[in-house]
């Protein structure tokens, strides 16, 4: 397709010499996949090659990743400097049109932070326009993919930025068109997901959610508690979104959703997206790229294709991927989550993630209207009914 991002290279025991196969011995297998007639390599780095479906998939369909992020470990000053051709040439490959960016800020001084936060996303945008474009509304997603750019979404992991109801229209302005209500504490709105006692939405938190509807900004309950979910859910005239979690009836932890919110939800023309963190896919292992389809399954038999979607809540290359440091640092902040050995899910941890989640749709049988629904029509749809244009 005209301006698609992926590229892809057909392979074939016709048009590959006997000089590369004997230097795929010499040099592994991950150096030169498998060669097999009718295959394709999403990129001149892929470990593997893809069916001809997978691939007219992935570049036919809107891909949109509902919590992603350009860089989880900026200890580097990742967002000061250009981004490396190899790092770029990751962007361009993973099949991804659009990404929603947002964190989790809070705390006394969350006003600025998140000011200060946007300024950094959108400046970082704006020096790599070649790859990267900031949407506005709903129309930018296709008009991205169509210029071969990524877009990117301006949201926010919590609400604390929003002390005065003012605020929502302020950040508005600065871009930002999603915000989550709550992270993981309890704010001036509602309870997070980790809280020990979840007293819903308070009446300030009311009026924000009818102020988020007024300006159309996305609300999102990822991280909020049960109740905070379902009252949230209730008090939005507009569908609201749980962009990154899973299922609490295939894994018991805090930030899963139960089946409850989940038909609330989609209820409510809604869109939830399911997340490859490991300790939400699965409580005991192994836990495969398998378990993430799993709930993708769940949500499709609990309230139809229309209501599910992808939000890997990570970056390229996972946390796993992560200095030592940022690691460690990690672990202690999220000591609720119960984080094991590994927090990525093999398959699900690199650039070429979605390539390997829509091989899995393909061999568990969804049509290719379905897949392109989950990779994100699904949310195209809501974002529409949301902002409009």
């Amino acid at each position: 397709m005209e301006g698609s991002i992926v590229k892809y290279k057909h392979f074939s025991k016709t048009n590959v010499s006997r000089r590369h196969i004997l230097g795929a011995a010499a040099l592994g297998m991950a150096a030169f996949p498998m060669i097999n007639k009718g295959y394709f390599a999403a990129s001149a780095k892929s470990p593997r090659l893809y069916s001809k479906r997978v691939m007219d998939l992935m570049e036919s369909s809107l891909v949109i990743d509902m919590l992603g992020s350009l860089k989880l470990d900026t200890r580097d000053g990742f967002y000061e400097r250009p981004l490396s051709p190899e790092a770029a040439e990751d962007f361009r490959a993973s099949g991804i049109n659009c990404l929603h960016l947002a964190s989790g800020i809070g705390g006394p001084d969350a006003t600025a932070k998140v000011a200060d936060y946007l300024a950094t996303q959108q400046n970082f945008a704006g020096r790599h326009s070649d790859l990267f474009s900031i949407v506005d509304k709903a129309s930018d997603i296709p008009a991205a993919k169509r210029a071969g750019k990524i877009a990117l979404i301006m949201g926010l992991q919590n609400s604390e930025h929003f002390s005065r109801l003012e605020d929502v229209k302020r950040f508005y302005g600065l871009g930002q068109r999603v915000s989550q209500l709550t992270y993981n504490s309890q704010n001036l709105i509602g309870s997070g997901a980790t809280d020990r006692v979840d007293g819903g939405v308070s009446d300030f938190g009311a009026t924000i959610i009818a102020e988020m509807n007024r300006v159309g900004m996305l609300v999102d309950v990822s991280h909020c508690g049960d109740r905070t979910t379902l009252d949230a859910i209730s008090l939005s005239e507009t569908p609201i979104a749980i962009t990154h979690s899973n299922c609490r009836a295939l894994n018991t932890h805090p930030r899963t959703k139960t089946d409850e919110a989940i038909r609330a939800c989609a209820a409510k023309g809604g869109v939830m997206g399911v997340t490859g963190v490991r300790m939400f896919v699965s409580a005991k292992e192994p836990t495969t790229l398998g378990n993430i389809v799993d709930h993708i399954d769940h949500v499709v038999r609990l309230v139809g294709i229309d209501h599910v979607g992808i939000g890997s809540d990570i970056d390229m290359y996972g946390y796993d991927d992560m200095s030592p440091a940022a690691l460690a640092e990690a672990r202690a902040y999220y000591k609720s989550y119960a984080i094991r050995e590994k927090a990525d899910v093999e398959g699900f941890d690199n650039p070429l993630k979605i390539f390997n989640l829509t091989e899995e749709l393909v061999r568990r049988g969804y049509s290719n209207e379905d897949i392109g629904k989950i990779l994100g029509k699904n949310f195209q749809r809501l974002l529409q009914t949301v902002w409009g244009g």
